[in-house]
């Protein structure tokens, strides 16, 4: 009986054909929102297509399961492809298309929209859709992680995903959800900077994201390395639709649908269980995050649509006390070394907003009405013993709230299109922090509870220009924006910030791009709102300032469109100026790193400049006869000048080389084999003071050492290297599909070397010996520290 019925299961399983798929979805213009009617919708390489009706809605059926390129194209209108879109048995794929006009009466090239560069951002744009995201190898469905992969972006061989672009530090990027900024998109994140172990986002939710590295666009602010627009797809207008996933570290249930005639939605929950596979690994922490997304959209009428969108994040951060059997050596001090130094922490965030679109006939009006909030806390003990009261060294409580509005006037012309707009932002600061540790520094126990208000205000204006035959684009803007939070910000006009950018067709399928611009970005809020014990205000009288970063970047693209394929070369110059650096430490806050805690959070001078320059190469294959790839090498060079030094020296993220290499091969049966492997060279860092550290009075109120600040990034490490693989198989049924994975990061387990650490040396109890030569000193010895584990994972995707 029991072969019976797993012979039976087993037939079940190898079934991939028991119907055939659906492709439908609605064609219109972005610019008007009308529909475009009788649009050719052809999947490419195959015989199926279709005509959109009066109201732009078509129709294919009859498609077997599996991954297409579908294009949409219309007389008057520049072609849209969508690329790897996946079809299944068990419900309709609803894909929409959003086809431009086009003047241009060139007829020698076809460039996808998945190509093309926005107009007022022809340069510097990296698209990735949500299969790419998905099925990469190592990525764990995550953003973060995934875009490691374009050039420019590095990242470190922790296990955090710090998003260093171009030479910058993690805060420079902003993130947009469908036009609402999102400003925590990782769990755990460093507050002052950003990144964290795991992303927020639900890939399952993501319609396709754009990194913008570059010729930032003007109705865009507070950003100096980068720009994500993250487009989430619209729910399903026809019926409700169920895909659940359950991986090694969580299980995320999604779900989309109709409500009603005129609004869709889109919902996301996420539980992880992260902490029990850090406990089988042995890891010294154990993490824990939930967090949930939620999308609408209703159609007012046939001008005006409204959207919300709800992200939010719950994480929680505990010690692993325990000592596995066995564990001696350098192994059992760098886990000592690791529970002396990591906090308890516990942080929540959450972004709600709501966006109105009114078109009309030449163009359409943007409303965006945004809150955002972070609550962070933090405290340690030491030695983690909570008894005496005395033994804390810590506490620590931050809130950072924000309200935003911003207006948007979009208006087309024949050849031409003009942008303005307006914004507005009045947020939050609360911090209650007690910290001993400060004593080793400023004499004095920081004890302070304090609630800071900044208003933000902005105005820009944007336009581009194509030449009478369409060759040449040229596209411009100017925005000013000013703040409350310092003298010199408080006057927009001291945070001018004009940008240009050309692109010019020098062949059918070759491209030449420049841009040059000036962006400014303020300090984090633990800068602004930082006070000292008499609740003083310290950096706002010390006229922190905006900081600013001018930047010029200049590039070549080819395509080949026939076979999906694009290559580009860009070469980037940019200059920081009124970058904020430490009083207490004499350097500048970009050379700090962006490990779990707060950046930030001390007085500042705004009195260093920085500069990053570079080299990206980028050639990238989407799917084409089965075949994907991308290949990036970027040459990078990240320096910044500090009060206590001369000249510039290299920053923390002076990584110098980085290569990612991704590629995959789609098989027989629904099979999917695909690999990554990257390489960053080295990054400097500083290291430790051993006098100053070995000192009882200075460790007893630290638990951990001190750096040597006099030599700020003297050392470097060694270049770091990790392989990925992923194997995927997915199988159709008629009323569900499912897909299971294996993925392993770091396949040849490569260790990759990190700063040494300085640990106590203890005794049998675990008591830390005193120097019997100085009895004012405990005895210290450095450890080697290394970071990368052989990692597999095994995932299910359910849909239904």
């Amino acid at each position: 009986m029991k072969k019976r019925v797993l012979t039976i299961l087993l037939i079940l399983i190898s079934l991939t054909g028991f119907s055939q798929g659906i492709i439908r979805g609605k064609i219109t213009n972005p610019n008007n929102g009308q529909p475009v009617a009788f649009a050719n919708v052809l999947v490419l390489n195959t015989d199926f297509g279709a005509i959109s009706d009066e109201d732009g809605f078509y129709e294919i059926g009859n498609i077997p399961a599996g991954l297409y390129n579908i294009r949409a194209s219309f007389v008057g209108y520049k072609t849209e492809t969508k690329f790897e879109v996946r079809v299944n048995l068990a419900k309709a794929v609803q894909l929409d298309f959003e086809l431009q006009e086009d003047a241009s009466e060139l007829s020698e090239v076809v460039v996808s929209s998945e190509f093309s560069r926005s107009e007022e951002t022809p340069l510097s744009v990296r698209k990735l859709n949500s299969n790419e995201i998905e099925r990469y190898p190592g990525g764990n469905r995550d953003i973060s992680i995934v875009i490691q992969a374009l050039p420019g972006v590095a990242s470190t061989p922790s296990f955090r995903n710090d998003i260093l672009i171009r030479g910058g530090a993690p805060n420079e990027n902003k993130f947009f959800v469908d036009e609402i900024e999102v400003p925590v998109i990782n769990h755990f994140s460093t507050q002052g900077s950003s990144g964290g172990p795991v992303g927020i986002l639900n890939v399952n939710l993501i319609k396709n994201v754009d990194l913008i590295a570059g010729g930032f666009p003007s109705n865009r602010m507070d950003a100096l390395s980068s720009i994500f627009e993250i487009q989430l797809k619209d729910g399903n207008r026809e019926n409700m639709q169920t895909q659940m996933t359950l991986g090694a570290s969580e299980l995320t249930l999604s779900n989309e649908g109709p409500i009603g005639e005129n609004t869709t939605y889109l919902l996301s929950a996420r539980r992880s269980y992260l902490q029990g596979l850090f406990k089988v690994l042995g890891l010294p922490f154990l993490p824990t995050f939930n967090d949930f997304q939620l999308k609408t959209k209703t159609k007012l009428n046939d001008k005006t649509e409204l959207t919300f969108l709800g992200v939010g994040a719950i994480d929680q951060f505990v010690l692993n006390e325990e000592i596995p059997d066995g564990e001696t050596g350098e192994e059992l001090e760098n886990r000592l070394y690791l529970l002396d130094v990591l906090p308890v922490q516990s942080q929540w965030n959450y972004t709600t907003g709501l966006k109105l679109k009114r078109f009309r006939e030449n163009g359409f009006w943007t409303f965006v009405l945004s809150r955002n909030m972070l609550n962070n806390e933090a405290e340690k003990y030491f030695n983690n013993e909570e008894s005496p009261e005395s033994n804390l060294l810590y506490r620590y409580l931050s809130q950072e709230s924000e309200n935003k509005f911003r207006a948007e006037n979009s208006i087309f012309g024949s050849g031409y299109s003009i942008k303005y707009g307006v914004s507005y932002e009045y947020s939050r600061y609360y911090i209650k922090n007690f910290d001993r540790s400060a004593l080793a520094n400023t004499g004095e126990v920081i004890d302070v509870e304090s609630t800071s208000n900044f208003n933000e205000y902005g105005a820009f204006i944007s336009g581009t220009k194509y030449s009478k035959d369409e060759r040449l684009l040229l596209s411009g803007g100017i925005r000013m924006d000013g703040s409350d939070f310092g003298n010199t910000a408080s006057n927009p006009f001291n945070q001018l910030s004009p940008r240009i950018s050309a692109s010019y067709q020098l062949k059918p399928n070759l491209f030449a791009t420049a841009n040059a611009g000036i962006y400014y970005q303020k300090p984090p809020y633990t800068v602004l709102g930082y006070r000292d014990n008499s609740g003083q205000l310290v950096n706002q009288d010390s006229d922190v300032r905006y900081i600013q970063n001018s930047q010029l970047i200049a590039g070549l693209e080819f395509l080949v469109p026939e076979k999906n394929r694009r290559f580009t070369m860009e070469a980037f110059y940019k200059k920081y100026k009124n970058y904020p650096s430490s009083v207490r430490n004499g350097i500048a806050l970009a050379n700090l790193g962006a490990d779990f805690g707060v950046i930030g959070n001390e007085e500042v001078v705004s009195n260093a400049n920085g500069r990053a320059y570079g080299l990206e190469f980028l050639a990238q294959q989407r799917l084409f006869n089965d075949f994907y790839g991308i290949a990036s090498l970027t040459l990078v060079r990240s320096e910044f000048t500090n009060p206590n030094t001369e000249g510039f020296i290299p920053s923390s993220w002076d990584n110098k080389v980085i290569v990612s290499l991704t590629a995959g091969k789609r098989f027989n049966k629904n099979w999917e084999v695909g690999m990554r492997w990257r390489y960053l060279g080295g990054t400097p860092y500083t290291p430790y003071d051993v006098e100053e550290s070995s000192l009882i009075s200075n460790w007893d109120l630290r638990g951990q050492p001190i750096f040597d600040y006099s030599q700020i990034n003297e050392f470097r490490l060694s270049a770091f290297h990790q392989l990925d693989l992923r194997v995927d198989k997915k199988y159709y049924f008629p009323k569900w599909s499912l897909n299971w994975y294996v993925d392993i990061q770091n396949l040849y387990n490569y260790q990759a070397e990190q700063p040494p650490l300085l640990v106590p040396i203890r005794d049998d109890s675990g008591d830390i010996l005193v120097n019997p030569n100085d009895p004012t000193r405990y005895q210290l010895k450095f450890i080697e520290n290394t970071a990368g584990t052989l990692l597999p994972t095994v995932g299910i995707i359910i849909e239904f």
